[in-house]
């Protein structure tokens, strides 16, 4: 968003006349303005209408009496290209082009989106081919269909790429406090990057949710990101979809271990963006964040009026990474005073129904259970009975405002939570609002929330101390090529990983080399189709004598012409046989077009794939990132000392991949992947056993 853009997105978000340029949609379009309670100048652009709801109809552009700050356009492809020129002309600030027919209907739309972006200047413009954009906090709509919603006065700023998601979420019965909604549509000019550099600065907004489908272009993402980050304004973004890696990444696990879905995780890891995997769980972190902000921790004080309630929290939680930390006995006495006989003293805690619904009993016992167990965050789960069975509300409100006032009280996030999201009714979730507290609906999707608030408190906290390097993607070429692993090992050993010992000879050369070598040796025959050697009869391991290295010789010649005659060739890699090691890794470094570079960490082996246990990350990263990567994986714990095993250095280990990493983004060849299968990893260091390598030309 150059800055004139940026100057005219403002314009159109809060805009002192709109002009609606259409038929029947533009109509729809002005109610929904009027609705929002939008009381500024409004006029209507239609040559064949004398009126377009109430509004009296100007017949062309040239009767504006002034370029409108904003404009809604719902007409043809052609007329839109031309509209969207002539009110750059005039100077107008943002337009919503509502019209589709653009890129999303093929070679000939997308001819006409060029056209559309050439037409533009220094305009902002949403869409085309999207429902538009709501401001809830200054009460501006250009929004194509009904709309719900409300605004506090701040909340979030929402911004989807699909446009029915867009209006489902403004028409939700979850009391979400909203800022702006934004359907982002084909994105011919603005982005979802331009929204959040953009939202990123307004303090009405307290976090972003982000519905993508697909990111034009990361790098400007991650700073966007990164800079909203900074700000102490969180992201919520959920990915739908997946997208093609390419058919080359076929001959490699990392291929298969690293697609899209894993790319933008640790695009998301890397700049502390919330991920979520449904619509519910985007709102109701959201919501947890815009009226009660991130915890510092994930010490949660629970508490429920059911036994039941209290284990259900706890079970979710202990595979969440949330903690209820247990009662110190020197204050489980001074708490127990506090309450019924019949109590147990635990977090959760169920205070019973003895002091239900008495504010003065059981705001005690709140303030009293916070502090004790230290809490950075607190949750009451609450289900309130049906609209009409109002005998026993009173109750459930004395306890929330109790619930309310001792975390004020103690300085902590509230929330209070329906067990099942329908059982809490509008009227009460406002309540809530009111006392300061979050009204979240559905349990798991209640603590899901908090755990992801915490986390991205220590995320923000890990990345503001060490900001990565900016991404870099560069331009590859046309060509790649397998190097053999000979030359593969040798490129990876100038790199800085150390590689076993060996040479690459002749058939009758093998044995002498083994002599030189030190035996026991592997014997690998070296060819352009033996990209997987093991599965070709390619690899003998363990060989200890001149007769066995002649004897591996011909079996190998046979083993392979048996699956490709063409494969067989008279180059041998001769290696010393590494020591056994701690551990095996997968190390996977490929240059993804959108992402750049992106290094994959997991089990290594011939099970790699069936183990699946691998972590992504984009690169440049630092050397803290590999090393809580490494401790992530499931292998992380023979790395640790498996019964009584010698222990990897992990801060070690990480430094020699780091250096590596930073070797090969130094070099000026894309290398489009490495993968080294198995890494033999040693108390404090590494062994490259096998590698595959592939390069542009």
């Amino acid at each position: 968003m150059t800055p004139q853009q940026r100057a005219n997105f403002g314009r159109l978000l809060n805009p002192r006349h709109i002009a609606f340029i259409g038929g029947t949609d533009a109509a729809t379009a002005i109610r929904e303005a009027r609705r929002r309670g939008f009381t500024a100048q409004i006029w209507a652009v239609n040559p064949a209408r004398a009126e377009l709801a109430g509004v009296p109809c100007l017949s062309s552009l040239d009767d504006l009496p002034e370029a409108p700050d904003a404009a809604y356009i719902a007409v043809p492809v052609a007329s839109a290209i031309d509209t969207v020129a002539r009110l750059a002309a005039m100077g107008a600030g943002g337009v919503v082009c509502y019209s589709a027919g653009f890129k999303e209907s093929g070679p000939e739309g997308a001819a006409s989106e060029e056209a559309l972006k050439r037409a533009v200047g220094d305009m902002a413009l949403i869409g085309p081919n999207c429902y538009g954009v709501i401001n809830y906090v200054g009460n501006s709509a250009l929004w194509s269909f009904e709309h719900g919603g409300a605004s506090p006065g701040y909340g979030a700023a929402i911004i989807t790429q699909s446009g029915m998601l867009s209006s489902d979420i403004t028409m939700s019965q979850r009391s979400l406090p909203m800022a702006y909604m934004v359907s982002a549509g084909n994105q011919a000019v603005l982005g979802l990057e331009d929204y959040v550099d953009f939202f990123a600065d307004d303090e009405a907004v307290r976090a972003i949710g982000l519905h993508i489908e697909g990111l034009q272009d990361i790098p400007k993402f991650e700073r966007a990101a990164l800079r909203a980050l900074a700000r102490g304004t969180p992201i919520v973004a959920l990915k739908t979809g997946t997208s093609a890696i390419g058919g080359a990444l076929t001959i490699s696990h990392t291929g298969s271990l690293s697609g899209a879905k894993e790319l933008y995780q640790a695009l998301f890891e890397r700049t502390g963006v919330i991920s979520v995997t449904s619509p519910a769980q985007m709102l109701e972190t959201l919501k947890y964040l815009c009226v009660v902000g991130a915890p510092k921790g994930p010490r949660v004080a629970g508490f429920t009026c059911s036994g039941g309630g209290a284990t259900m929290l706890a079970d979710h939680a202990e595979g969440i990474g949330l903690e209820f930390p247990a009662i110190a006995p020197q204050v489980a006495a001074g708490l127990k005073a506090l309450l019924p006989s019949i109590a147990t003293v635990s977090n959760p805690l169920d205070y019973t129904t003895p002091i239900w619904g008495q504010f003065e009993r059981t705001k005690p016992v709140f303030a009293a259970m916070m502090q004790a167990v230290g809490a950075d965050s607190a949750l009451l789960v609450q289900d309130y009975p049906l609209p009409g069975l109002d005998g026993s509300k009173i109750h459930y409100q004395n306890d929330a405002a109790a619930f309310a006032e001792a975390a004020k009280e103690q300085g902590v996030p509230a929330a209070i939570c329906a067990t099942l999201p329908e059982n809490l009714d509008p009227e009460t979730r406002e309540f809530l609002i009111g006392k300061g507290v979050a009204p979240m609906q559905g349990l798991h999707e209640t603590l899901n929330a908090i755990a992801a608030a915490a986390d991205w408190t220590a995320a923000r906290d890990r990345i503001m101390r060490d900001p990565p390097l900016p991404l870099e993607v560069r331009m590859t070429g046309t060509a790649s090529r397998i190097l053999t692993e000979d030359a593969g090992k040798a490129w990876v050993k100038a790199a800085g990983l150390p590689v076993p010992k060996g040479r690459v000879v002749r058939a009758t050369d093998a044995a002498d080399a083994a002599e030189a070598i030190g035996y026991p040796v592997v014997l690998k025959m070296m060819g352009a189709k033996l990209a997987h050697k093991t599965e070709m009869g390619a690899v003998v391991v363990g060989l200890d004598s001149a007769v066995a290295v002649a004897r591996a010789v011909q079996t190998m010649r046979t083993r392979v012409a048996a699956c490709d005659p063409e494969a067989v060739t008279d180059r041998f890699l001769v290696e010393a046989m590494s020591p056994r090691p701690l551990a095996e890794l997968l190390v996977g470094l490929r240059h993804d077009p959108q992402f750049g570079y992106a290094l994959t960490l997991g089990s290594g082996g011939v099970l790699v794939e069936l183990v699946g246990d691998a972590r992504t990350l984009l690169l440049p990263c630092v050397t803290r990132d590999i090393e809580l990567a490494l401790a992530s994986l499931k292998v992380a714990g023979l790395l640790a000392g498996f019964r009584g095993s010698d222990a990897a250095d992990l801060g070690q280990i990480s430094s020699i991949l780091h250096l590596f990493c930073s070797n090969v983004l130094a070099r000026e060849i894309v290398i489009e992947e490495i993968e080294i299968n198995p890494l033999f990893i040693y108390p404090e260091s590494v062994t490259a056993v096998d590698v595959l390598m592939r390069c542009t030309e």
